[in-house]
């Protein structure tokens, strides 16, 4: 399975958190009000699509999450989904101030662990970069953390299938699976576990698969 120590302390884990959350309002800060509408790999999800779901875990109530959950017809993709667009519509000095908000709080969504808002800043954290033709570095330790996170995850349901090769990373220990190799960094690997294929290849050697 493994190096022992893949999974971060919890410390150390939302003290990443935190400083990917303040290294993100800082980069959109910047944004024009075209890079706030660019298209990015999350489906239908624009730029402040995806800012405004980075908000939402740190903030929503049990009550909240129960509500739109109903509203979804019991459908946990359609909730994230639907709630995550309504919040992008919010205007974009409010995004920022909300992300900026959750700096410093440990609050976890419902039925979430410690893990996911790592998972999270970091990928939906490279969906904006990606968008917006940006470059921005993964912390190879907590990439390491989020990649074993995804690769382990029973609930939340995962929503990316595992693929069915043997994934080595080659700037930290990590490796899982079994079939053809497929090696690179950890931060490409975690982008390749998280269905964005197309911005992992580039950065991969082997048996790539092919997809979005």
């Amino acid at each position: 399975m493994g190096p022992a120590g893949v999974v971060l302390g919890v410390d150390e884990s939302w003290q990443v958190v935190d400083r990917e959350r303040a290294s993100l309002v800082d980069l959109l800060e910047g944004l024009g009000p075209q890079e706030w509408e660019k298209p990015t790999q999350c489906g239908d999800w624009r730029v402040r699509d995806v800012a405004a779901h980075l908000t939402i875990a740190a903030r929503i109530s049990y009550g909240a999450v129960l509500r739109e959950f109903v509203r979804a017809r019991g459908s946990f993709d359609r909730m994230i989904h639907d709630t995550s667009v309504r919040e992008g519509e919010l205007p974009v000095t409010e995004i920022v101030a909300n992300l900026r908000s959750t700096i410093g709080t440990r609050r976890l969504a419902p039925g979430t662990t410690r893990r996911e808002p790592l998972l999270d800043i970091l990928v939906h954290g490279q969906d904006i970069a990606l968008a917006l033709g940006r470059e921005r570095a993964m912390p190879v330790e907590a990439a390491r953390d989020a990649a074993d996170r995804v690769w382990t995850m029973r609930f939340p349901p995962r929503p990316w299938p595992l693929p069915r090769h043997r994934l080595v990373a080659t700037d930290v220990e990590w490796t899982r699976g079994e079939g053809e190799e497929i090696s690179g960094p950890i931060s490409a690997l975690l982008l390749l576990l998280t269905g964005r294929t197309a911005a992992a290849s580039p950065r991969l050697n082997g048996a790539i698969p092919t997809g979005n």
